[in-house]
């Protein structure tokens, strides 16, 4: 099923400066029914309370103001994930979808006591300062982040490139609170990045699923097959804190690595639900699969993983993965306002809900901080080592090692060296591919 000029958003919370596309809104014969059975006595309660409101309260106050706060409220008591956006935040979320905004760099939701960071994107100034998945944000500059509604947090970190903003957020691993000192900056999201780990192992990063995400990745690995002789012999595809995007770069993706079977359905109370599943055609031509999750990653990572794993197509390693199987629609208004509201549940090809569980992968590798270590001499002792040792009686010679290439870029070898999970994956691709040429 294709999903036309119509984009279903699937990110984790609300984006700090984080884009995503807009989706326009039929209401369908359903929903019509749903609203006609309003109860006009509750309007009549908002109309009395917004009057006395204006009549009597300390500041005055204008009806926008007044029904915005209002429908902010509304729409943040439903979940965490449904908000309105006044014109301002309409009219930013539209700009962010290029891929390219100004801020720190995070996606956020709400939760108690204060704001949850669901993901840095990575190369931003969060990132760069620190901030990790599943940090909660208590105060936000001066002012408690407890206080604030998610669309304030939000204008609250907005600000002029090059402004420092200081984050105070309690972080698990620390028994007392951290300040982070961030300084804002125009953030280009470069969502797919690659790269070669070893001789025909490719690693493959996609940071969030934008517009031409897919796209993007195809390039990038018709690139790399050309210039590892027309084949891999593995890749590892990194979701790890990629915050989710856009649908139809999610089913796009999955499919250019599955033959067949399906890849996610959504089910809503009202409309229709949709199923998509993969086209015949793997970019890898069946060669093993690597996918890393962590935290971090959500919604639209979710779903990919899960169509991977459900087909039985990849090993997924990391950490078990955020949890969001909600669907989220933009809804726009006629003044320039719009909001984002939950109306579906997506669910993997096998029938599971990741929705408050995530998905565990297939082997647990946790997060470990690597230091650099100097290096040293060899203890090993070989029989060609020892005085007198004969010589192979197949001819060959003494201490023929065969090791593998180190990569060509040195970016690829510090990455390796520091990231433990990548390391691993790498010696399962690699492991995966001696069975597979056995067979």
């Amino acid at each position: 099923m294709k999903l036309k000029k119509t984009r279903m958003l699937l990110l984790a919370g609300t984006a700090v400066l984080i884009g995503a596309g807009a989706m326009a809104w039929n209401p369908s014969e359903g929903y019509q029914k749903a609203t006609a059975s309003t109860d006009y006595r509750q309007l009549d309660k908002f109309a009395q309370i917004m009057d006395a409101v204006k009549r009597t309260y300390v500041k005055d106050k204008t009806d926008e103001e007044l029904i915005d706060g209002a429908l902010s409220g509304m729409l943040s008591s439903l979940d965490p994930h449904s908000t309105y956006m006044n014109k301002e935040m309409y009219k930013q979320m539209q700009v962010e979808t290029t891929g390219e905004f100004g801020g720190l760099g995070i996606e956020i939701s709400s939760a108690e006591g204060g704001i949850r960071i669901i993901s840095p994107i990575e190369d931003t100034p969060a990132d760069r300062a620190g901030i990790l998945a599943g940090d909660l944000i208590v105060k936000i500059g001066d002012q408690l982040a407890k206080d604030l509604s998610l669309p304030e947090a939000v204008k609250l970190m907005r600000g002029k490139p090059g402004s420092p903003l200081v984050l105070t957020i309690f972080r698990k691993t620390n028994p007392q609170p951290l300040e982070i000192k961030i300084v804002r900056a125009v953030i280009h999201v470069k969502s797919v990045k690659s790269g070669m780990l070893a001789p025909g192992y490719v690693w493959l990063r996609v940071t969030q699923f934008q517009e031409q995400s897919s796209k993007e990745l195809s390039k990038q690995i018709a690139k790399l097959k050309k210039e590892s002789g027309g084949k891999f012999k593995g890749a590892v595809l990194d979701l790890r804190n990629n915050p989710g995007g856009l649908l139809d770069q999610a089913v796009e993706i999955s499919d250019m690595f599955l033959d067949s079977g399906g890849i996610v359905s959504t089910k809503s109370r009202v409309g229709k639900n949709m199923n998509f599943t993969a086209k015949k055609g793997d970019v890898l031509d069946g060669q093993p699969l690597v996918v890393l999750i962590n935290n971090g990653s959500a919604s639209a990572s979710e779903i990919v993983s899960g169509a991977l794993q459900d087909n039985k197509r990849a090993v997924l390693m990391g950490v078990r993965s955020f949890g969001k199987g909600s669907v989220q629609r933009i809804i726009p208004l006629p003044d320039g306002t719009a909001f984002k509201l939950t109306t579906a549940l997506y669910y993997t090809p096998s029938g599971r809900s990741i929705q408050a569980t995530g998905i565990e992968p297939d082997i647990e590798v946790p997060w470990v901080t690597l230091k650099a270590e100097k290096k040293k001499t060899s203890l090993h002792v070989f029989e060609r080592d020892l005085k007198g040792h004969l010589a192979n009686g197949n001819g060959k010679k003494d201490g023929a090692v065969k090791k593998d290439v180190a990569p060509k870029e040195k970016l690829m070898t510090d990455r390796l060296a520091k990231d433990v999970q990548l390391q691993r994956a790498l010696d399962v691709l690699k492991a995966m591919h001696v069975v597979q040429q056995r067979r």
